[in-house]
This record gives C-alpha cells, structure tokens and sequence, in this order.
C-alpha cells in the first residue's frame, strides 16, 4: 500500500457520544465520524478492509447484554445491531472472516459464525475477566488470555463441533506463567517457527511456542506492559508499558539461549519516548509505527530515527482502539462503479440454536450410504426432506434412521438443557430486582404514612367491582395492581397500592 492512501481509525471507551473518527494518515484531517461507538480495549477490528466491528462498552456490568457493531466501510448505512448475551470485551475475526470470537467480563466466551451469525458455542473459558484473544494464521487455534494471567489455548475444530458447552477436550494447552493482568497477545510465524507472544502488568513479555504450548523466553522489563507489536520483516518487537515508554527489541526466532529468562532493559535496541500516560495500542501503517497512550494523544513514529514525525490530539478521551484501513474502502462509488461486497455478514445470534436437522444428517447419511448398494441410494437434491427420509427409513426399519433420530434427541436435549440453565439465572436475577423494587416500595410507604401526610385522602387498595389481577384506578392514575413472582417453588401474589404491599401465597407450581 502506497504512501498517502492510508487512513487512521481512532475509537475511545469514554462514551457513546464520541464515536469513532477516521483521519488521514499524513494530513491528520478528519474523514469521516462514525457516532454511537464506545469499545473496550481489543474491542476494534476491521474485517477483510470491507466492514469495521466493535464491542461496545456496557457500564452497567455484563448481566446487562451486550452489543457488537458491524458498519460496512463503503456503504452509509446505520450499524448492523448485534445483541449478545453478556457484554463483550475483545473480540477477535479468524483471518478469513469465517468465526468470530467474544470475552466477556465474566470469563465466558463465544464463537459465531460470521456469514450466518449462528452462535457456535459459549462457554467457561476463564475464570476471571477475559483481556484479549486471537486466532492463529490458519485458523485452527484461538489463544485467550485473562485477568489472572491465565493464558489458555483452544483447539477451533473441537470447539466448532462442541456439544456441550465447557466442554475440556478443546482445551489443548494452558499457563499462569504471568501472575498478573494479560495485556496483549500476538501470533508472529515464519518459515521455520510459529509463536505467539504476551505482555502483562506484571512487567514481563513471554515468548511461547505455539504448537506445544511451551515457554520458550521471558524478557524482563521495569514497569508494567500494555501493548506489544512485532515487524515481521526486521524482527523488532515494539513493547508499550503503563509508563508512556516504548521498549524496542530484536525477537530472536529459533535460537537456543542457556538462560530462558533476560533482562530486557539491558539488551534493548532502543527507547521511543514521547507519551505522558500508559500506551493502549500500537499499529503499523506502510511509513510508520503509531502508538496511542491514556493522555489522549496518538503519535507517528520515524522507528529508525527514533523521533516522532506527526502528533495527533484526541481530546475527547484516552484512546483504546487503532486500525489503519486503506483509504479506498472508504470512497462511496457511484451507481456504475458500485458493487457488492462479495463478503456477507449477518446478525450475530444472541442463544444458541438448536442444530438442525440437516447438519448431522448429512454426515450419517454420508456414512451409511456410501455402499454401492442401490438401496441406499438418495438423492438429497430432490424435494423432500431429511426428516421426511428418516421417517420413511425408519418405517423400513433400517439402523441408519434410528442412530439419526437418537442423535436428533440427544441435539434438542443438550440445546434444551443450556437454555434452562440460562433461563434459570436470569430468573434470579429479576427476582433480586423485583424483591429490591418492593422493598423500595415499602420505605416510600412509610414515608407517606408520616404525620405530614395523614390528612391525605386515603384511596382504594381494591375494587370490588374489578377482576382479579386487573389495575384499580381513580382519576385515570394507577391505584393498585397485582403481581406474581416466582419464588423457590411457590408463587407469591403482590397486590401493590399506594399503601405499600400484602403479599398472598398462592398454590403451590408444579
């Protein structure tokens, strides 16, 4: 990509209200804003320079839902919604847009698949905060790293054929070599080696072999680290730390050290200094290093002189988030020029599905008719269904449709049994909140009962003339109403009314 025809895409976590902004590398001039966006820290990502996604920030905790937002670069429509679970930290696209993975707060993770946005999996990948993921080149390893300073290696195959979610058999590898906060992780390969390495709070960057998880290096630095970025042409490994300080050192691929553990500051090749808060992100453009610190300014860096070449102020908020996407992906075409994009995304699924019925059909029927037998011939491009197949051979009495329909079973019972348990904690959870609404309720009552209001017309608490369960109301305000809860495993009737609340037990639900 040519000098010149690169633009900066720079997004906060303060508020909605900010947006992203999209700057001319060399220039600095503002592009385009993109309102109501707000993303956590690895929470941006650019998807095959067609569409820009982003988790956004959920201030009121991750029980609240989430929500991921797709704009297609080309196009001036609104977002594409997606509403999730759990509200998503990092995020991370494979590197062909097939999956889509999500950390939330609560350790849980989530795979999607992007063209049909049908939620794979989730499950319990830590068990603290999820900080940053990121798939392997190939795409047959995801790599997660927490709060805690687990870092944990999953196999995609298992995991996109996962029945049960937390399931451990995905898990191939897993450390707590760091013992504080991941910062970063980065996949580096080369002909020879495939690694990827971590930075955490903890002042240490680990150098670890990918495929058998093991440690390989630790370098050693004096402060905290919050960002790391490796060229991998030069080999030169670019370590933000808390301090606004960026390390420069040669990642020495392949080479056997007697001493696994280094000091880093002592064998640097250099120091970039320039920002007066923690580094948040660092990125390359075709000239230049970027960085991005806490004291809301995002700097271009001449890496070999070691000075800064252009300075841009973002006062809106600390900066969390750097992309450099090409400038054409931004140009809107006219009709005769204008074209589809050939990559299709969709609304992300907020439950998982149940598997239809298709999908392991197919695989059985591959596997039990692949005889030559004329028999077991079926064309699967004709107008019935599978279910009407299996209904037929089943009639036949043929082993084939009996194994499907077991494992049709056993598909809905595991969906079923996810889906109660998730039912079941957001039943606890509004029976918190509807318990802590009528204890309000209770104080203001006592309140109104004061010697200040008891010469205040009392009302009706019921209404004779009204059926059970309907609102009273005088005056067209609303009197009196009631309410069923769910409790243990009874059901409790409220009436609520402006004299506080009765409470009624009902019979007992089965």
């Amino acid at each position: 990509m040519s000098e010149g025809r690169e633009a900066l895409v720079v997004c906060s976590d303060r508020s909605l209200k900010i947006g992203m902004t999209i700057r001319d590398i060399e220039t600095g001039d503002q592009i385009l804003r993109i309102p109501s966006c707000a993303a956590s820290p690895h929470g941006l990502l650019c998807l095959r320079n067609q569409y820009l996604a982003a988790s956004q920030v959920n201030r009121h905790g991750s029980l609240g839902g989430g929500t991921i937002f797709m704009w297609a670069l080309n196009k001036p429509h609104p977002p594409l919604r997606s509403y999730t679970m759990e509200a998503m930290g990092p995020i991370s696209f494979s590197k062909d847009g097939v999956y889509l993975a999500g950390g939330a707060p609560s350790g849980n993770a989530y795979l999607w698949e992007v063209a049909n946005g049908r939620l794979l999996t989730f499950w319990c990948a830590h068990y603290k905060s999820i900080k940053c993921m990121v798939f392997s080149d190939d795409g047959s390893l995801l790599i997660t790293g927490s709060d805690d300073g687990m870092i944990c290696i999953w196999s995609m195959i298992s995991l996109s054929e996962m029945e049960d979610s937390g399931s451990v058999t995905s898990l191939l590898h897993y450390s707590s070599e760091h013992k504080s906060s991941i910062t970063s992780l980065l996949i580096v390969c080369d002909v020879t080696s495939s690694i990827f390495v971590s930075s955490s709070l903890d002042a240490t960057c680990k150098i670890w072999d990918l495929i058998s998880g093991r440690l390989i290096q630790t370098q050693v630095y004096p402060v905290g680290l919050t960002a790391i970025l490796v060229d991998p042409v030069e080999l030169l490994m670019f370590v933000g730390s808390v301090d606004g300080r960026i390390f420069v050192n040669r990642l020495e691929i392949g080479i056997v050290l007697e001493d696994p553990i280094i000091v880093a500051e002592d064998r640097t090749s250099g120091m970039l200094k320039g920002h007066n808060g923690a580094i948040t992100a660092l990125t390359f453009s075709a000239s230049y290093l970027i960085s991005a610190s806490e004291d809301r300014t995002v700097c271009l860096w001449d890496v070999n002189g070691r000075v800064i070449i252009r300075r841009f102020d973002h006062k809106k908020g600390p900066v969390t988030n750097l992309l450099v996407i090409p400038k054409s992906s931004l140009l809107s075409l006219s009709n005769h020029q204008r074209v589809s994009n050939k990559f299709r995304i969709s609304l992300l699924d907020k439950y998982p599905q149940p598997d239809s019925l298709s999908k392991g059909m197919i695989t059985l029927l591959h596997s039990y008719f692949s005889s030559n037998d004329d028999h077991f011939s079926i064309n699967l491009q004709g107008t019935k269904s599978l279910y009407q197949y299996m209904c037929e051979l089943q009639q036949e009495g043929t082993p084939a449709a009996m194994q499907m329909k077991v494992e049709t079973s056993t598909d809905y019972r595991t969906w079923a049994t996810r889906m109660t348990k998730h039912v079941m904690e957001m039943n606890k959870h509004l029976q918190s909140r509807l318990l802590d609404l009528m204890q309000c309720r209770l104080l203001w009552s006592r309140e109104a009962d004061s010697p200040a209001t008891r010469n205040r017309k009392k009302l009706k608490i019921e209404s004779p003339g009204k059926p059970k369960g309907e609102a009273t109301t005088i005056g067209g305000q609303l009197q009196s109403a009631m309410l069923e809860v769910l409790v243990g495993g009874s059901r409790r009737c409220y009436w609520w009314s402006w004299g506080g609340f009765r409470r009624r037990d009902m019979q007992e639900f089965g």
